[in-house]
């Protein structure tokens, strides 16, 4: 049904459509209103058969997600930065014991200092850690993911994160189209766990495994992973024929066809770079976009089909790795390992800084040009970073660097929340 309405709240219904027979909560922004929005529904008396349970942690809340999906139900939970990090030991767990768990990460940056505003930088953390990833690039996207993840999820016995920007889409409101429950109950069927506690066949689950074994156990979580790379656009499929849209899968193109350069990104920012792309593309340059919805696991094949005979690509990142540089272009350069191909890393939105046309124009005059530095920072204010670096060779104790540089702007004190 469409109706103008939040995306947290978009989500929270389509998650809830989804029969959860265990929601684990504990509020953080900006995904309190995805766990607020279920708290009501359940409240309602309109999941029955559902366990809403309060958590005292973010650890509480994937370690009771845990002990659910090993006890055969479905089970859901939703973070982001912080919480998420605070739930490392058991995100790790959930997946080296296979669980089927489905949860809402609301992209947002990672402290210190305090930051609410939105980068990946918290799911990028956890790239490694076992679970599949899937970027939403609008709200849309973001309900259409949510029901099939919890197929993908059911049917590798692999948890699911589904990632949306946080406050951008999470608390943004429009038109989306939340797919009834009765369609949903047509594309996933009752959850049928593929290990489940039997009192009647007791066995032990996350035990110690010595080095005799351990390579192994790994090896056949990479092998789940890679069974994904089939299952995620084949569950896609299956989701159009149902509800009539295109949605899901692990990339999307735009205007790539005859594209020279490819800007490569993640989550909406998309949209601001398709916009920028069309008012180049009317002015006779050959730009395209790809956008990357599956990160784990991450189709290196279907990424080098994409970006095929173009010159450059710019992988535009809403985080980075402290001491090399980008993330995602360091994967994007593996999958064109095989093509002499210009390759530039952008860092841009970080902490929420908005990403401006103008900018964006500005960069790819350079990367067009092949006379973009390798590794830029978008709107990095150098005097500002300079002036930092200065005091620091100046000054031993020179204190900390974020409350230095607010003054050197002219504002308060950072605000602890």
């Amino acid at each position: 049904m469409r109706t103008q309405i939040e995306g947290s709240l978009a989500v929270a219904q389509a998650v809830a459509a989804c029969r959860p027979q265990v929601i684990c909560a504990y509020p953080i922004s900006p995904q309190t209103h995805i766990v607020e929005g279920l708290s009501a529904i359940v409240k309602r008396g309109e999941l029955p058969g559902c366990e809403y349970l309060n958590v005292e942690s973010e650890f509480a809340a994937m370690s009771g997600a845990i002990g659910a999906s090993a006890a055969g139900a479905r089970s859901y939970t939703a973070t982001a930065s912080q919480g998420l990090l605070y739930m490392v030991e058991a995100v790790y767990n959930a997946s080296g014991l296979g669980l089927p768990i489905v949860m809402t990460v609301a992209n947002r940056a990672i402290g210190a200092p305090i930051n609410i505003w939105n980068d990946h930088t918290d799911s990028m953390s956890q790239r490694d850690s076992g679970w599949i990833q899937l970027y939403a690039e609008t709200n849309q996207e973001a309900v259409d993911l949510h029901v099939q993840a919890f197929r993908i999820a059911e049917e590798l016995s692999l948890p699911v994160m589904v990632c949306m920007d946080g406050f951008i889409l999470t608390h943004a409101v429009e038109e989306v189209d939340v797919p009834e429950a009765a369609d949903v109950a047509r594309f996933l069927p009752p959850f049928e766990p593929r290990q489940v506690l039997d009192p009647a066949n007791p066995v032990s689950i996350g035990a110690m495994v010595g080095p005799e074994a351990f390579t192994e156990v790994r090896y056949l979580a990479h092998e789940r992973q890679m069974q994904a790379l089939d299952l995620i656009p084949a569950v896609a499929a299956e989701f159009q024929a149902v509800f009539g849209r295109d949605s899901g899968g692990l990339l999307h193109t735009y205007e790539i066809e005859d594209a020279e350069t490819v800007v490569i990104a993640l989550g909406s920012v998309l949209g601001t770079i398709k916009d920028v792309v069309d008012e180049r593309r009317a002015r006779g340059e050959k730009i395209g976009v790809l956008g990357i919805t599956s990160f784990r696991p991450f189709p290196l094949k279907a990424v080098e089909a994409a970006i095929g005979n173009a010159k450059r690509f710019v992988c535009l990142e809403k985080a980075f790795s402290v001491g090399i540089g980008g993330i995602v272009s360091s994967h994007v350069r593996m999958a064109m390992s095989s093509h002499p191909i210009k390759n530039y890393t952008v860092v841009a939105g970080l902490g929420g800084r908005p990403i401006l046309k103008t900018s964006l124009n500005d960069m790819l005059d350079q990367a067009t040009t092949d006379s973009l530095e390798p590794l830029t920072f978008l709107d990095l204010d150098t005097d500002l970073v300079e002036r930092e670096i200065a005091r620091n060779r100046a000054e031993r104790r020179s204190g900390p660097a974020a409350e230095n540089m607010l003054r050197d702007l002219g504002g308060s004190r950072p605000v602890t929340v």
